[in-house]
């Protein structure tokens, strides 16, 4: 049965002088229509919603539903998703660079600079960049217990959990994509900006950017249950609905550097504008330095290291399925393990969001392969052409 909710095809306004853009390719767009319902169908997810948009033309659609149990609820365009891992790139990684041009931090400093009981000995040569960039040489995650057997919670327990780590490699010698670094970024900005995490993401983020639905805490900050998109089941009758399905940001009350900001493909787009856009807002007011940008959309990783990855988002690792198969390596992005994923490409001003909430299905799932379609059909309907083969010799 084809989704319920009619797509939309919309001419935005451009940012600045430019010749009109092509329409986005139809035939990709159906594909891409068909590839989700068929993940629909298959129950590997109930339902999402698809935002494409190139040079300031825009496709958006939301497909199945929002909520199977314990009544099915129907997605729409206004549904908050649990983004999961899509924190670290738009709260965590820009926050961090709003510090930065402020003169507050360096990223090529030591975390124990900011953070100066953290760790031992062996963290004395992690700085921020490792950390943004994963190579810190910490493990991925962190368990529900300290050393001593005692169960931990609260950013008081996250922080002595996530200092007590031992490392599994030298700082720069390995990339090992880590939640535990982007959780203590998270602490050093509550450290250097003086407030909570929350806060300064509405202050210094969400608020300048006309983000008006995002952020940490959707139902404290008074977003109604309905429109929020329930993941995974943890009593009986009981679904995660506005708190966020990460167990390690819940433990640390549902704020987090690593996980748990909650937001709308629309927020999103906007978001995504802004990197495209070199900073700007649409009004000309400049948002990012230039040197910030590229910070967060080039590869910053130790040279050597053949993953790549910029101080947040990834460019090209294991985790890169939503770059597809024609968007080129300066692209960049990120996924959520709730469902989420999130490519931009600066050459053809076009990015592609997926958001959705595959956890709620209650049982194993697989995304992966949706994310690299999408990658490579939004590319199409961008107009981006596979590069041509090397001549042989």
């Amino acid at each position: 049965m084809r989704p319920a909710l009619a797509a939309s095809l919309t001419l935005l306004l451009a940012g600045c002088a430019l010749a009109p853009p092509r329409p986005l390719n139809a035939e990709a767009l159906r594909q891409a229509d068909a590839a989700i319902t068929a993940m629909i169908e298959k129950q590997q997810m109930p339902g999402g919603v698809w935002w494409v948009e190139q040079a300031g033309q825009s496709y958006h659609r939301a497909y199945g539903q929002r909520a199977l149990q314990p009544s099915p609820e129907p997605a729409d365009d206004a549904t908050l998703y649990d983004a999961a891992s899509l924190t670290k790139v738009v709260v965590t990684a820009p926050l961090i660079e709003r510090l930065r041009e402020q003169g507050k931090l360096d990223v090529d400093a030591p975390l124990q600079r900011y953070l100066p009981a953290c760790g031992d000995e062996s963290w004395g040569g992690i700085t921020l960049r490792h950390l943004l960039t994963h190579t810190a040489g910490l493990p991925a995650g962190m368990g529900a217990k300290l050393p001593n057997g005692e169960t931990w919670s609260g950013t008081a327990g996250a922080q002595q959990q996530a200092c007590g780590q031992k490392l599994r490699a030298a700082p720069g010698a390995q990339f090992v994509y880590s939640d535990i670094g982007y959780i203590l970024l998270g602490l050093v900005i509550e450290q250097v900006g003086a407030a909570p995490l929350h806060e300064q993401a509405e202050a210094q983020l969400f608020a300048p950017l006309g983000m008006t639905d995002s952020g940490y805490l959707p139902l404290q900050r008074g977003a109604p249950a309905a429109r929020i998109a329930p993941t995974e089941k943890v009593a009986e009758g009981e679904y995660l609905r506005g708190v966020v399905h990460d167990p390690t940001a819940r433990r640390m009350g549902g704020v987090a550097g690593h996980a748990g900001l909650f937001t709308t493909s629309s927020d999103l787009a906007r978001y995504a504008r802004m990197l495209l856009a070199g900073g700007l807002l649409p009004d000309g007011r400049r948002f990012l330095s230039e040197q910030s940008v590229a910070l967060l959309s080039t590869p910053q990783s130790p040279p050597e290291l053949k993953e790549k990855r910029a101080l947040g988002f990834d460019i090209d690792t294991p985790y890169s399925r939503p770059r597809g198969k024609l968007y080129p390596k300066t692209s960049f992005g990120h996924t959520g393990f709730t469902g989420c994923a999130f490519w931009l490409d600066p050459t053809s001003r076009s990015f592609t969001i997926l958001l959705a909430n595959r956890v709620h299905m209650g049982g194993p799932t697989n995304t992966l392969p949706l994310y690299e379609q999408l990658g490579t059909l939004a590319a199409q309907a961008a107009g981006v052409e596979a590069p041509p083969a090397p001549a042989a010799r």
